[in-house]
């Protein structure tokens, strides 16, 4: 039979690869822009862009 200190290790040592994997899972959702999203500000294509703003 397994020590209970053995069992705490490798209960620790789950818990330690769970947690990172649900923490590269969590950013990998979303990490970067969609291009609708990037281009948004460009304005719609074929269609003149839209003026910048002047800053005071």
């Amino acid at each position: 039979m397994a020590s209970a200190t053995k069992a705490t290790w490798n209960k620790r040592d789950r818990n330690h690869s769970n947690a990172g994997r649900r923490r590269k899972a969590k950013e990998s959702v979303k990490s970067t822009l969609s291009t609708a999203e990037l281009f948004a500000s460009l304005g719609e294509p074929g269609k003149k862009a839209p003026q910048a703003r002047k800053t005071k």
